[in-house]
Protein backbone atom coordinates (compact mmCIF):
# COMPACT_ATOMS: atom_id res chain seq x y z
CA UNK A 1 0.00 0.00 0.00
CA UNK A 2 2.90 2.38 0.66
CA UNK A 3 4.40 2.14 -2.53
CA UNK A 4 0.69 2.42 -4.38
CA UNK A 5 -0.22 5.29 -2.74
CA UNK A 6 2.65 7.54 -4.26
CA UNK A 7 1.81 6.28 -7.75
CA UNK A 8 -1.65 6.84 -7.38
CA UNK A 9 -1.15 10.06 -6.31
CA UNK A 10 1.37 10.74 -9.21
CA UNK A 11 -1.60 9.48 -11.67
CA UNK A 12 -3.87 12.20 -10.10
CA UNK A 13 -1.76 14.63 -10.54
CA UNK A 14 -1.95 14.07 -13.98
CA UNK A 15 -5.10 14.00 -14.58
CA UNK A 16 -5.29 16.97 -12.48
CA UNK A 17 -2.79 18.99 -15.37
CA UNK A 18 -4.59 21.22 -17.40
CA UNK A 19 -2.30 20.57 -20.37
CA UNK A 20 -3.77 17.61 -20.03
CA UNK A 21 -7.62 18.95 -20.50
CA UNK A 22 -6.19 21.03 -23.18
CA UNK A 23 -5.55 18.14 -25.37
CA UNK A 24 -8.27 16.24 -24.49
CA UNK A 25 -10.40 20.08 -25.90
CA UNK A 26 -7.84 20.30 -29.26
CA UNK A 27 -8.57 16.40 -30.10
CA UNK A 28 -11.97 16.71 -29.49
CA UNK A 29 -11.92 19.89 -31.99
CA UNK A 30 -9.79 18.74 -34.77
CA UNK A 31 -12.14 15.68 -34.77
CA UNK A 32 -15.14 17.94 -35.08
CA UNK A 33 -13.00 20.28 -37.95
CA UNK A 34 -12.04 17.01 -39.74
CA UNK A 35 -15.36 15.67 -39.98
CA UNK A 36 -17.34 18.64 -40.73
CA UNK A 37 -19.12 18.64 -43.72
CA UNK A 38 -17.81 14.68 -44.65
CA UNK A 39 -20.72 12.20 -46.03
CA UNK A 40 -20.09 8.91 -43.69
CA UNK A 41 -21.46 6.78 -45.97
CA UNK A 42 -19.04 7.63 -48.61
CA UNK A 43 -16.48 7.53 -45.93
CA UNK A 44 -17.83 4.33 -45.36
CA UNK A 45 -17.40 3.37 -48.88
CA UNK A 46 -14.00 4.94 -49.58
CA UNK A 47 -12.30 2.61 -46.27
CA UNK A 48 -14.12 -0.47 -47.04
CA UNK A 49 -12.65 -0.59 -51.17
CA UNK A 50 -9.17 0.38 -49.82
CA UNK A 51 -6.18 -2.26 -49.92
CA UNK A 52 -5.26 -3.31 -46.89
CA UNK A 53 -3.13 -5.85 -47.62
CA UNK A 54 -1.01 -3.40 -49.25
CA UNK A 55 -1.34 -1.22 -47.06
CA UNK A 56 -0.34 -3.21 -44.05
CA UNK A 57 2.17 -4.91 -45.28
CA UNK A 58 4.37 -1.88 -47.24
CA UNK A 59 3.54 0.90 -44.16
CA UNK A 60 4.41 -1.55 -40.89
CA UNK A 61 8.05 -2.31 -42.10
CA UNK A 62 8.24 1.73 -43.09
CA UNK A 63 7.30 2.57 -39.20
CA UNK A 64 9.66 -0.86 -37.79
CA UNK A 65 12.86 0.78 -40.06
CA UNK A 66 12.10 4.53 -39.23
CA UNK A 67 12.00 3.60 -34.97
CA UNK A 68 15.37 1.52 -36.58
CA UNK A 69 16.75 5.22 -38.17
CA UNK A 70 15.75 7.24 -35.13
CA UNK A 71 17.56 4.89 -32.90
CA UNK A 72 20.78 5.15 -35.39
CA UNK A 73 20.58 9.00 -35.19
CA UNK A 74 19.91 9.14 -31.34
CA UNK A 75 23.08 7.16 -30.98
CA UNK A 76 25.47 9.75 -32.61
CA UNK A 77 23.27 12.18 -29.86
CA UNK A 78 23.94 10.12 -27.01
CA UNK A 79 27.36 9.25 -28.06
CA UNK A 80 28.68 12.09 -26.10
CA UNK A 81 27.09 10.68 -22.81
CA UNK A 82 27.60 7.23 -23.12
CA UNK A 83 28.81 4.36 -25.92
CA UNK A 84 25.51 2.93 -26.17
CA UNK A 85 24.38 -0.43 -28.35
CA UNK A 86 22.19 0.33 -31.10
CA UNK A 87 19.70 -2.57 -29.41
CA UNK A 88 19.30 -0.03 -26.78
CA UNK A 89 18.69 2.76 -28.85
CA UNK A 90 16.15 1.04 -30.62
CA UNK A 91 14.21 -0.84 -27.25
CA UNK A 92 13.96 2.45 -25.83
CA UNK A 93 12.99 4.73 -29.08
CA UNK A 94 10.27 1.42 -30.09
CA UNK A 95 9.03 2.04 -25.69
CA UNK A 96 9.19 5.93 -25.99
CA UNK A 97 6.91 6.04 -29.16
CA UNK A 98 4.44 3.57 -27.21
CA UNK A 99 4.70 5.67 -24.43
CA UNK A 100 3.49 8.94 -26.52
CA UNK A 101 0.70 6.44 -28.24
CA UNK A 102 -1.10 5.67 -24.72
CA UNK A 103 -0.31 8.16 -22.23
CA UNK A 104 -0.89 11.95 -22.81
CA UNK A 105 1.88 15.15 -22.00
CA UNK A 106 4.30 13.18 -24.85
CA UNK A 107 5.79 11.18 -21.76
CA UNK A 108 7.50 9.10 -23.98
CA UNK A 109 9.93 11.12 -24.91
CA UNK A 110 11.39 11.32 -20.47
CA UNK A 111 10.00 7.31 -20.66
CA UNK A 112 12.47 6.90 -23.62
CA UNK A 113 15.65 8.67 -22.21
CA UNK A 114 15.07 7.08 -18.02
CA UNK A 115 14.45 3.50 -20.27
CA UNK A 116 17.70 4.02 -21.66
CA UNK A 117 19.38 5.58 -18.57
CA UNK A 118 18.64 2.00 -16.58
CA UNK A 119 20.14 -0.17 -19.77
CA UNK A 120 23.59 2.26 -19.47
CA UNK A 121 25.61 3.79 -17.06
CA UNK A 122 24.16 7.68 -18.09
CA UNK A 123 21.90 9.55 -16.12
CA UNK A 124 18.51 10.56 -17.37
CA UNK A 125 18.62 14.16 -17.38
CA UNK A 126 21.96 13.97 -19.83
CA UNK A 127 20.48 11.78 -21.42
CA UNK A 128 17.15 13.93 -22.00
CA UNK A 129 19.23 16.64 -23.12
CA UNK A 130 20.05 14.70 -26.24
CA UNK A 131 15.86 13.94 -26.26
CA UNK A 132 15.80 17.90 -26.13
CA UNK A 133 18.21 18.36 -28.78
CA UNK A 134 16.68 15.73 -31.24
CA UNK A 135 13.23 17.65 -31.18
CA UNK A 136 14.51 20.65 -31.55
CA UNK A 137 16.31 19.14 -34.47
CA UNK A 138 13.00 17.74 -35.95
CA UNK A 139 11.31 20.73 -35.28
CA UNK A 140 13.48 23.58 -37.92
CA UNK A 141 13.48 20.21 -40.11
CA UNK A 142 9.30 20.45 -40.66
CA UNK A 143 9.13 23.74 -40.43
CA UNK A 144 12.28 24.28 -43.27
CA UNK A 145 10.17 21.58 -45.31
CA UNK A 146 6.87 23.06 -44.93
CA UNK A 147 8.68 26.81 -46.44
CA UNK A 148 10.27 24.85 -49.07
CA UNK A 149 6.70 23.29 -50.41
CA UNK A 150 4.39 25.73 -49.93
CA UNK A 151 6.60 28.14 -51.05
CA UNK A 152 7.02 26.71 -54.16
CA UNK A 153 3.23 25.63 -54.63
CA UNK A 154 1.57 28.76 -53.26
CA UNK A 155 0.60 31.91 -55.17
CA UNK A 156 2.52 34.76 -54.49
CA UNK A 157 -0.52 35.95 -52.39
CA UNK A 158 -0.53 33.02 -50.15
CA UNK A 159 1.77 34.31 -47.33
CA UNK A 160 3.49 31.22 -47.09
CA UNK A 161 6.28 32.88 -46.43
CA UNK A 162 4.57 35.65 -43.60
CA UNK A 163 3.44 32.34 -41.52
CA UNK A 164 6.47 30.19 -42.32
CA UNK A 165 9.14 32.18 -41.38
CA UNK A 166 7.77 32.83 -37.45
CA UNK A 167 7.00 29.12 -37.28
CA UNK A 168 10.92 28.15 -38.35
CA UNK A 169 11.82 31.14 -35.47
CA UNK A 170 9.49 29.44 -33.26
CA UNK A 171 11.25 25.92 -33.97
CA UNK A 172 14.57 26.97 -34.10
CA UNK A 173 13.98 28.69 -30.56
CA UNK A 174 14.42 25.43 -28.89
CA UNK A 175 17.15 24.05 -30.91
CA UNK A 176 19.12 27.65 -30.70
CA UNK A 177 18.44 26.91 -26.35
CA UNK A 178 20.47 23.91 -26.18
CA UNK A 179 22.82 25.14 -28.54
CA UNK A 180 23.50 27.89 -25.74
CA UNK A 181 23.14 25.44 -23.03
CA UNK A 182 25.81 23.45 -25.01
CA UNK A 183 28.38 26.39 -25.98
CA UNK A 184 27.79 28.24 -21.84
CA UNK A 185 26.03 26.21 -19.71
CA UNK A 186 27.05 28.09 -16.56
CA UNK A 187 25.50 31.49 -18.32
CA UNK A 188 22.46 29.29 -18.91
CA UNK A 189 22.54 28.57 -15.21
CA UNK A 190 23.07 31.97 -14.02
CA UNK A 191 20.47 33.88 -15.85
CA UNK A 192 17.74 30.65 -14.80
CA UNK A 193 19.07 31.33 -10.93
CA UNK A 194 18.29 34.92 -11.78
CA UNK A 195 15.00 34.42 -13.13
CA UNK A 196 13.88 31.80 -10.66
CA UNK A 197 15.38 34.42 -7.84
CA UNK A 198 12.72 37.09 -9.59
CA UNK A 199 9.88 34.36 -9.35
CA UNK A 200 10.58 33.79 -5.18
CA UNK A 201 13.46 31.05 -5.29
CA UNK A 202 11.57 28.16 -4.98
CA UNK A 203 13.29 24.91 -6.95
CA UNK A 204 16.44 26.64 -7.89
CA UNK A 205 18.82 23.82 -6.52
CA UNK A 206 17.02 20.98 -8.24
CA UNK A 207 16.57 22.98 -11.37
CA UNK A 208 20.48 24.56 -11.91
CA UNK A 209 21.23 20.24 -11.27
CA UNK A 210 18.98 19.20 -13.99
CA UNK A 211 20.30 22.18 -16.40
CA UNK A 212 23.83 20.78 -15.50
CA UNK A 213 22.88 17.03 -15.91
CA UNK A 214 21.58 17.85 -19.69
CA UNK A 215 24.23 20.14 -20.45
CA UNK A 216 26.18 16.79 -20.51
CA UNK A 217 23.63 15.16 -22.99
CA UNK A 218 24.58 17.93 -25.68
CA UNK A 219 28.07 17.03 -26.14
CA UNK A 220 27.25 15.38 -28.96
CA UNK A 221 27.90 18.83 -30.51
CA UNK A 222 31.13 18.61 -30.71
CA UNK A 223 32.60 16.87 -33.63
CA UNK A 224 31.86 17.08 -37.45
CA UNK A 225 31.55 13.48 -38.04
CA UNK A 226 28.24 12.86 -35.44
CA UNK A 227 26.33 16.20 -36.91
CA UNK A 228 27.12 15.20 -40.25
CA UNK A 229 25.60 11.41 -39.64
CA UNK A 230 22.42 13.65 -37.92
CA UNK A 231 21.96 15.15 -40.58
CA UNK A 232 22.10 12.52 -42.80
CA UNK A 233 19.25 10.38 -40.58
CA UNK A 234 17.31 13.58 -40.43
CA UNK A 235 17.28 13.68 -44.33
CA UNK A 236 16.27 9.91 -44.71
CA UNK A 237 13.35 10.25 -41.68
CA UNK A 238 11.96 13.45 -43.30
CA UNK A 239 12.37 12.68 -47.09
CA UNK A 240 12.42 9.07 -47.63
CA UNK A 241 10.22 7.00 -44.51
CA UNK A 242 8.21 9.92 -43.49
CA UNK A 243 6.51 10.24 -47.14
CA UNK A 244 6.60 6.53 -47.93
CA UNK A 245 3.60 5.45 -45.64
CA UNK A 246 1.24 8.36 -47.67
CA UNK A 247 2.56 7.28 -50.99
CA UNK A 248 1.83 4.15 -50.04
CA UNK A 249 -1.63 4.81 -48.21
CA UNK A 250 -2.65 6.48 -51.67
CA UNK A 251 -2.27 3.85 -53.88
CA UNK A 252 -4.32 1.76 -51.28
CA UNK A 253 -6.90 4.14 -51.74
CA UNK A 254 -6.84 4.25 -55.80
CA UNK A 255 -5.88 8.58 -55.30
CA UNK A 256 -4.83 9.20 -58.39
CA UNK A 257 -3.78 12.38 -59.43
CA UNK A 258 -2.30 12.12 -62.60
CA UNK A 259 1.13 12.44 -62.78
CA UNK A 260 4.61 11.34 -60.53
CA UNK A 261 5.37 14.79 -59.70
CA UNK A 262 1.95 15.83 -58.30
CA UNK A 263 1.71 12.32 -56.53
CA UNK A 264 4.71 13.10 -54.40
CA UNK A 265 3.71 16.98 -53.98
CA UNK A 266 0.50 15.71 -51.85
CA UNK A 267 2.55 12.74 -50.07
CA UNK A 268 5.48 15.99 -49.16
CA UNK A 269 2.71 18.45 -48.01
CA UNK A 270 0.51 15.71 -46.31
CA UNK A 271 3.63 14.86 -44.16
CA UNK A 272 4.58 18.32 -43.24
CA UNK A 273 1.28 19.14 -42.67
CA UNK A 274 0.86 15.92 -40.17
CA UNK A 275 4.06 16.59 -38.98
CA UNK A 276 3.48 20.21 -37.95
CA UNK A 277 -0.58 18.80 -36.54
CA UNK A 278 1.23 16.71 -34.10
CA UNK A 279 3.30 18.48 -32.48
CA UNK A 280 0.52 20.43 -30.92
CA UNK A 281 -0.75 19.16 -27.55
CA UNK A 282 -3.53 16.34 -28.02
CA UNK A 283 -4.41 13.16 -26.66
CA UNK A 284 -2.46 10.46 -26.86
CA UNK A 285 -1.42 9.03 -29.84
CA UNK A 286 -1.91 12.24 -32.70
CA UNK A 287 -5.75 11.57 -32.56
CA UNK A 288 -7.39 14.45 -34.33
CA UNK A 289 -4.69 16.76 -35.58
CA UNK A 290 -3.68 14.30 -37.63
CA UNK A 291 -6.59 13.01 -39.23
CA UNK A 292 -7.33 17.15 -39.80
CA UNK A 293 -3.98 17.57 -41.47
CA UNK A 294 -4.44 14.99 -43.80
CA UNK A 295 -7.50 16.17 -45.07
CA UNK A 296 -7.00 19.83 -45.64
CA UNK A 297 -3.38 18.77 -46.87
CA UNK A 298 -4.85 16.80 -49.74
CA UNK A 299 -7.69 19.02 -50.56
CA UNK A 300 -5.27 21.36 -52.19
CA UNK A 301 -4.85 19.12 -54.53
CA UNK A 302 -8.62 18.00 -55.09
CA UNK A 303 -9.07 14.99 -53.32
CA UNK A 304 -12.62 14.93 -51.87
CA UNK A 305 -12.85 15.69 -48.06
CA UNK A 306 -14.24 11.45 -47.59
CA UNK A 307 -11.36 10.30 -49.73
CA UNK A 308 -8.59 12.81 -47.66
CA UNK A 309 -10.13 11.74 -44.05
CA UNK A 310 -10.43 8.28 -45.60
CA UNK A 311 -6.18 8.36 -45.85
CA UNK A 312 -5.68 10.06 -42.28
CA UNK A 313 -7.40 7.69 -40.95
CA UNK A 314 -5.88 4.70 -42.39
CA UNK A 315 -2.41 6.27 -42.13
CA UNK A 316 -3.11 7.07 -38.57
CA UNK A 317 -4.50 3.75 -37.78
CA UNK A 318 -1.80 1.45 -39.48
CA UNK A 319 1.14 3.92 -37.95
CA UNK A 320 -0.70 3.56 -34.18
CA UNK A 321 -1.80 0.14 -34.50
CA UNK A 322 2.43 -0.77 -35.71
CA UNK A 323 4.22 1.11 -33.42
CA UNK A 324 2.12 0.41 -30.53
CA UNK A 325 2.48 -3.31 -31.58
CA UNK A 326 6.21 -2.47 -31.41
CA UNK A 327 6.94 -1.22 -28.35
CA UNK A 328 4.24 -4.16 -26.61
CA UNK A 329 6.93 -6.66 -28.00
CA UNK A 330 9.89 -5.37 -26.54
CA UNK A 331 8.54 -4.62 -23.20
CA UNK A 332 7.53 -8.17 -23.23
CA UNK A 333 10.62 -9.37 -24.50
CA UNK A 334 12.54 -7.17 -21.88
CA UNK A 335 9.95 -8.74 -19.17
CA UNK A 336 8.98 -4.99 -18.46
CA UNK A 337 5.64 -3.08 -17.77
CA UNK A 338 4.59 0.28 -18.96
CA UNK A 339 3.33 1.57 -16.29
CA UNK A 340 6.29 1.16 -14.15
CA UNK A 341 8.37 2.45 -16.73
CA UNK A 342 5.77 5.64 -16.90
CA UNK A 343 5.98 6.21 -13.23
CA UNK A 344 9.61 5.62 -12.42
CA UNK A 345 10.54 8.18 -15.35
CA UNK A 346 8.59 10.26 -13.95
CA UNK A 347 9.95 10.23 -10.39
CA UNK A 348 13.56 10.06 -11.63
CA UNK A 349 12.68 13.48 -13.46
CA UNK A 350 11.71 14.83 -10.75
CA UNK A 351 14.97 13.82 -8.40
CA UNK A 352 17.09 14.51 -11.44
CA UNK A 353 19.13 11.61 -10.22
CA UNK A 354 23.36 11.63 -11.47
CA UNK A 355 23.50 8.09 -12.93
CA UNK A 356 21.31 5.84 -14.33
CA UNK A 357 20.05 2.42 -13.29
CA UNK A 358 21.25 -0.91 -14.56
Amino acid sequence: MSQATPIARRRRRRLRDPRLWIGVAITAATLMLAARGVDFHTLLHDLSRADLPLLVGLSAPIYLLTIWVRALRWRHLTNAVCATSRGALFRATAIGTLANNVFPLRIGEVVRAFYLARETSAGTAALFGTVVLERGIDGVAVVAMALVIFGAHGGPDDGALAVGIPLLAGAALPLAGVVWLRLAPEQVVRVTRAVLGWLGGRGTVPVERLIRRMAEGLGSLHGGRHLWWVAWHTLVIWTVLGVAPFLVAMRALGIDLGSLERTLSAAFVTLTAVGIAVALPSAPGFLGPYHLAAREALRRFGVTEELALALGTLSHAVFWLTTTGIGLAVLRFRGTRLDELADAASTDAGQVPSQGRR
